[in-house]
């Protein structure tokens, strides 16, 4: 909260309860007065730490000691339902071979790769020049979507719904406090 202003990518709302505790707005629809600050763990724990929250929401708001595992919780059960929506609608895809095919055919906008998979499998795809390469999930995690005990490649179709895990990702990237090309990469370069 340093009063800056700018745009929301990359960013978390909080609002505070009808209690009075913070609550984090994953979704960014919940009524009141919210503060943004940037979604890493370290900025949001010094905000709880240093009462930044009841300052910005201009009232007694407390904030859970937890609230950064909290928020991370919240991050990877919104994405992994995205991932699921993805694939319902038929625009997802796991395993080595259909993850391969949708990358060939230039029709993936996002690829997931387990943090826990062989970096080997990953080279083994081949090319992905213009594809948002994610690495923040293990295997388990990245099966759940696909109703699979483990996954370890899996893709998203160009489109709302990639734009859309992709941002989740990179706001996730912050609380899982990974950096570099672990976590997401795109066409030669490294965010984090």
């Amino acid at each position: 909260m340093t009063g800056q202003s700018g745009e929301r990518e990359g960013l978390m709302r909080f609002v505070a309860g009808p209690d009075g505790r913070v609550v984090p707005d994953i979704a960014e629809r919940l009524p009141g007065r919210g503060v943004w600050l940037t979604a890493r763990r370290d900025i949001v724990e010094t905000a709880m730490r240093k009462g930044a929250f009841a300052r910005g929401l201009k009232t007694r708001a407390l904030a859970n000691a937890a609230i950064a595992d909290e928020i991370e919780a919240l991050l990877v059960r919104r994405v992994l339902e995205l991932i699921g929506l993805a694939r319902r609608a038929g625009e997802a895809v796991t395993g080595y071979e259909k993850t391969r095919a949708m990358l060939t055919a230039g029709r993936a906008g996002l690829l997931l790769h387990a943090r826990d998979g062989s970096m080997d499998g990953l080279a083994k795809l081949g090319r992905t020049d213009g594809v948002t390469v994610v690495r923040l999930f293990d295997g388990d995690e990245l099966g759940r979507p696909y109703g699979r005990d483990r996954a370890v490649h899996a893709a998203l179709a160009r489109g709302r719904l990639a734009e859309s895990v992709e941002r989740e990702c990179r706001r996730l990237a912050g609380f899982r406090g990974q950096t570099g090309d672990v976590v997401v990469t795109m066409e030669g370069r490294s965010d984090g």
